[in-house]
């Protein structure tokens, strides 16, 4: 079984970027526990990141021609203002699953809002590191389920 995780804009700066909100773990970091953790799962995690939202669109659109179970998406701001990304997700036939370090309902206004959820499983914010992992067992459970 294969997963993507989506990692959207400015993740790559994790480490650097406001550890009270995002902690001190890099992206390689995270991307590593994901490994760790799809291995014991059984399941292949394949990581992508980019800071274009255009970018992000077509990879998410090649989910469709791929043997992709399950996604595990962060999209960092584009969460809050990006319908494209909302529309693109809204194509696949495979569970999404909303994932953000931050509890983003204790922040600012503007990030309380997820135009993804509504087209996501679940979501899962403001556990550290641990919202990365939980959402990928949720993801393969999902997955699981559905080949059921």
């Amino acid at each position: 079984m294969r997963i993507l995780v989506l990692h959207g804009v400015n993740l790559n700066m994790l480490g650097r970027r406001n550890p009270a909100h995002y902690g001190t773990e890099s992206l390689a970091d995270i991307d590593r526990s994901l490994a760790e953790l799809g291995h014991e799962l059984g399941v292949d995690v394949e990581p992508f990141q980019t800071n274009h939202e255009g970018e992000m669109v077509e990879r998410i659109h090649r989910v469709l021609d791929e043997d992709v179970a399950a996604v595990v998406i962060n999209a960092g701001a584009w969460t809050h203002d990006s319908h494209a990304l909302a529309d693109a997700l809204e194509l696949l036939h495979v569970p999404v699953v909303e994932v953000h370090l931050s509890n983003i309902h204790a922040r600012e206004d503007f990030r309380r809002t997820s135009l993804l959820a509504p087209v996501c499983a679940g979501s899962i914010c403001g556990f550290g590191v641990q919202s990365y992992l939980l959402g990928l067992r949720a993801a393969h459970g999902l997955a699981r389920n559905s080949c059921a």
